[in-house]
C-alpha cells in the first residue's frame, strides 16, 4: 500500500501568519512569557495611549510617554506591542469597540444608513486624532469589520449587488469621515482663536462685502450679501449634504428596482434617473429625521451602558478566540503527530525494503 505523501495537497495547509498588530487585534498573538509585573497588559497600554491622544493628539503619543504614564520602562512595552504602528492600529480598534445602532424592522435602508453615517461621525468626533492616522489598507481588524458589517446590513433589502453595496458603504463612510474632519478642523480653529468663533467668517463679513464686488465675483457676491457664505443661513450644511447623498443613492436604488434604462453601472457619464412615485418630487429627509438619527448615533457612540454591554461582548468574544486558538494549537499538534507517523511508517517501509534487498543479494 502506498503511503500518503506528507506534502500532498490534501494535507491541511497552515494558515498564513498574521502581522503582529493584526494578530493582537484578533486576539491570536502569543502573550509575553517574561517581563515586568504581569499586571501590565496590552489593554492597559492601549487605554493609556488613547488617553494621551485624546488629551494631546497623536503628537502626544509615543512608546516612551505611554510607558511613563503607566510607570514602566519603554522597553517593557515592546514585549507586548512591538511598534508604534501596531499601537496606533490597536488604538483605532479600541475606539471602534462600540455598538452600532440596531436594524429597523421592517427594513428601512435610508434611515439605517443615515444613522450609520452619523454614528461613525460621532465615534470619530469623540476621538479626533483618529482622523490623522493614514488609511493603509481595507478594514482588517474585527471591530472595523463589525462597523462595515452594520453598514452592509442597512442595505440588506435593496436590489444592489454585492459590489454596489460595498461602493455605497465606501461613499457613505467617506462622507461621514469628511464631515467629522471638517467639524474637528473648525473646532481647532476656534480653539486657536481663543474661543472666538467669529474667526470662522463672521468677523470678516464687512471686509468681504468691500472686497467681493459683483464685477469680479458675480456669483459669489449674492452669497456674501445674504450671509450664506459665512454660514448665516437656515440650512444645516452637514444634514443637507447627507440628505443629498442619500437622495442620490435613493435614485439609483429606485432605478434598479424599476429596471429603467441606464440603471446599471453607467460610469462613463450617463445619469441614472428615477421617477419612483413614492419619492417623486420629495426625496428629502426632514430635519426631524436627521435630529432623531443624530440622537441614536450619539447614544450608541457614547452611552456608558452601551459601552459596558460592548465590553461584555468583547470579553465573551475574547474567550471564544482563546478557545479557537487552543483548538487551532491542538489541531496543529495532531497534524504534526500524523506527519511524524507517516514519516516513521515511510522510514520503516524503506528499511524493510532495504533489508529484503540485502537478503536477496
Amino acid at each position: 500500500m502506498t503511503e500518503p505523501d506528507p506534502t500532498d495537497a490534501t494535507t491541511p495547509a497552515e494558515a498564513p501568519e498574521l502581522p503582529r498588530g493584526l494578530a493582537l487585534a484578533w486576539g491570536v498573538a502569543a502573550s509575553p512569557n517574561r517581563g515586568p509585573r504581569r499586571e501590565l497588559s496590552i489593554e492597559r497600554i492601549v487605554d493609556a495611549a488613547i488617553e494621551l491622544a485624546d488629551a494631546d493628539g497623536l503628537e502626544g503619543v509615543s512608546m516612551a510617554k505611554v510607558a511613563a504614564r503607566l510607570g514602566y520602562t519603554t522597553m517593557s512595552l515592546y514585549r507586548y506591542v512591538t511598534s508604534k504602528d501596531d499601537l496606533l492600529l490597536l488604538m483605532q480598534e479600541q475606539v471602534l469597540d462600540v455598538e452600532a445602532p440596531p436594524a429597523h424592522e421592517p427594513p428601512d435602508w435610508r434611515a439605517e444608513l443615515r444613522e450609520w453615517v452619523l454614528f461613525a461621525k460621532a465615534v470619530l468626533g469623540a476621538h479626533p486624532w483618529y482622523l490623522d492616522i493614514p488609511v493603509q489598507s481595507a478594514p482588517l481588524t474585527p471591530n472595523n469589520l463589525r462597523i462595515v458589517e452594520s453598514g452592509l446590513r442597512a442595505l440588506r433589502n435593496t436590489p444592489l449587488d454585492q459590489e454596489e453595496k460595498m461602493s455605497v458603504i465606501l461613499l457613505a463612510s467617506n462622507y461621514g469621515k469628511s464631515a467629522a474632519q471638517l467639524e474637528r478642523d473648525l473646532a481647532r480653529a476656534v480653539e486657536a482663536a481663543g474661543g472666538n468663533d467669529e474667526v470662522l467668517g463672521g468677523a470678516y463679513e464687512t471686509v468681504l462685502r468691500e472686497l467681493v464686488d459683483a464685477e469680479r465675483f458675480p456669483y459669489l457676491r449674492p452669497l456674501v450679501e445674504t450671509g450664506a457664505y459665512v454660514g448665516e443661513g437656515q440650512i444645516d450644511d452637514g444634514a443637507f449634504g447627507l440628505e443629498r447623498l442619500l437622495d442620490g443613492i435613493q435614485a439609483y436604488i429606485d432605478a434598479r428596482r424599476a429596471g429603467l434604462p441606464g440603471a446599471g453601472r453607467d460610469f462613463a457619464g450617463g445619469a441614472v434617473r428615477a421617477e419612483s412615485p413614492a419619492h417623486a418630487g420629495s426625496l428629502t429627509g426632514s430635519d426631524d429625521d436627521v435630529r432623531a438619527a443624530e440622537a441614536v448615533a450619539s447614544h450608541y457612540a457614547r452611552d456608558p451602558k452601551v459601552k459596558k454591554a460592548a465590553e461584555k461582548r468583547k470579553d465573551a468574544e475574547k474567550r471564544v478566540r482563546e478557545l479557537q486558538k487552543a483548538l487551532h494549537e491542538a489541531e496543529k499538534k495532531v497534524r504534526e503527530a500524523e506527519k511524524g507517523a507517516r514519516e516513521a511508517r515511510k522510514a520503516e517501509a524503506e528499511a524493510a525494503k532495504a533489508a529484503a534487498e540485502r537478503d536477496r543479494s
